[in-house]
């Protein structure tokens, strides 16, 4: 198994503590399935972002060697 870092941008570290339980629970399982689907990911350190949709939420990441970025997320509840 691979480990995989993952850094958390203000913006979404504040995003995600405005949201109920609920929310925060489909945001971790989207990163999650982000994660586990290293080939999706964009080219490590350019400009290009990627974004995953769980059922209700989504989130927007870049990646770095070893890792991903998550820039934003999002949950419809």
């Amino acid at each position: 198994m691979v480990a995989y870092e993952v850094d958390l941008a203000v913006r979404a570290e504040d995003a995600l503590l405005e949201l109920p339980q609920e929310g925060r629970q489909e945001i971790m399982e989207t990163l999650a399935a982000a994660l586990v689907r290293p080939r999706e990911w964009p080219q490590p350190g350019g400009w290009h972002a990627a974004v995953v949709f769980g059922p209700r939420s989504w989130i927007c990441f870049t990646s770095f060697l070893g890792g991903i970025q998550v820039i934003d997320v999002g949950w419809a509840g």
